[in-house]
């Protein structure tokens, strides 16, 4: 059976947090996006999300999918930062935002992939693609993307280029494309910095195009990645992350009017994100949170708490409450190991998700010895006797 307790017993554990309901004064952030997704990333806490599983046109934002798998072959040794790579007659025909590159060209790994990162580069994408697809096509390139996108927990994603080009199925959800900047901060930290250069150059050939397009990396907020897009049909969109002390922001919208639109609704999620939420610790490693009922063990209870310090984002003006409880299938059988999880922290802030948190055994609990035996089996009989055979369970 579920046990729940709620541990009003336990205010101590709790980090000094009153278990009890709380009136958030966090305002839901009504976003201009057709589509929006916005997580903090060391809490997992999902702050926004207006059609975040729908899937859409992503534009350039997709060429995040094409780094990601160009980074993992230099990771392992298939690609290397100074190999110079050759230009097909398919990669300079790309139109829109390139690198004006050209048959004759051996471009550095380099400088391709800082030409997709801030010049936005189509030509660029397919050269890369071309290197490294199982059958020397973008389509094969393309292809392999989605298969490797399935695997990183990108469900709504299908990929028909390397770039992001107008196809009626090339489709991200917005849910996707943070769970994938997300992977690029967390896998490529020696990359990731790539992301936040403001401009690039490249070979002095395209002076009209060496602007990084993110429109917050001017702005002293943080921010600090990832990637703009736009065509006719997705409108225009940004993926973005900011860093301010401690905590990192995530945020994906797409479908904007304008360039204009699009900087300022950036802007205003980042200010919203952080001076609306902060992070607290409601739960302190080692602490008992609760007691569990032990069966058939040298002690009758142990301990339960948290692996590591628990964290948690709360509405930054909801005071000092919140709504939590300890849930457990119990009584737990001996014998039981110090570390093996036992229950789970349910924690509902006001107007956030739901959050579970695992609870630990705090000690090693034995099996008992004959005494205990004998007096659980007593016990047993006396509550069938008393209640019916159910209740001894």
């Amino acid at each position: 059976m579920t046990i729940r307790f709620t541990p009003a017993t336990c205010i101590g554990a709790l980090a000094g947090l009153w278990v009890a309901a709380s009136a958030s004064t966090a305002l839901a952030f009504e976003t201009k996006a057709r589509a929006a997704y916005v997580v903090d990333q060391g809490t997992n806490t999902v702050l926004l999300e207006k059609n975040a599983n729908v899937p859409m046109p992503p534009a350039s934002m997709s060429k995040l999918m094409t780094l990601y798998v160009a980074f993992e072959a230099v990771r392992d040794g298939r690609l290397t930062m100074d190999e110079r790579l050759p230009v097909s007659e398919h990669a300079m025909s790309y139109k829109g935002s390139t690198m004006f590159l050209d048959t004759t060209d051996r471009v550095r790994v380099e400088d391709l992939l800082r030409g997709i990162i801030v010049l936005s580069g189509n030509d660029a994408c397919a050269v890369i693609a071309e290197a490294l697809s199982p059958d020397g096509t973008e389509a094969g390139f393309a292809r392999y993307m989605t298969r490797r996108a399935r695997e990183l927990g990108m469900t709504e994603s299908t990929f028909m280029n390397s770039n992001g080009w107008p196809d009626p199925g090339h489709r991200m959800s917005v849910r996707d494309l943070a769970v994938l900047a997300e992977h690029l901060i967390e896998d490529f930290p020696e990359f990731y910095p790539m992301f936040a250069e403001q401009e690039f150059a490249f070979d002095g050939r395209a002076p009209s195009n060496v602007r990084n397009r993110n429109p917050l990396l001017q702005l002293d907020i943080g921010a600090d990645g990832l990637k703009t897009g736009h065509t006719q049909e997705a409108g225009y969109g940004l993926v973005g992350s900011a860093k301010q002390g401690d905590r990192r922001v995530i945020f994906v919208i797409s479908g904007m009017n304008t360039t204009p639109e699009r900087a300022e609704e950036s802007e205003a999620i980042v200010n919203w994100s952080f001076r609306q939420f902060t992070k607290r610790t409601i739960a302190r490693e080692g602490l008992a949170v609760e007691q569990a009922e032990v069966w058939m063990g040298e002690s009758p209870t142990v301990g339960l708490v948290p692996a590591q310090d628990l964290e948690i984002l709360l509405p930054a003006l909801s005071g000092d409450a919140i709504n939590a409880e300890v849930v457990y299938t119990g009584p737990v059988t001996a014998p039981i190991q110090a570390g093996q999880q036992l229950a789970e922290l349910v924690v509902q802030p006001e107007d956030l998700p739901e959050m579970r948190l695992p609870l630990v055994a705090q000690s090693d609990v034995g099996t008992g010895g004959f005494p205990v035996k004998v007096m659980t089996a007593a016990r047993v009989l006396v509550t069938r006797f008393l209640n019916g055979p159910e209740d001894a369970l």
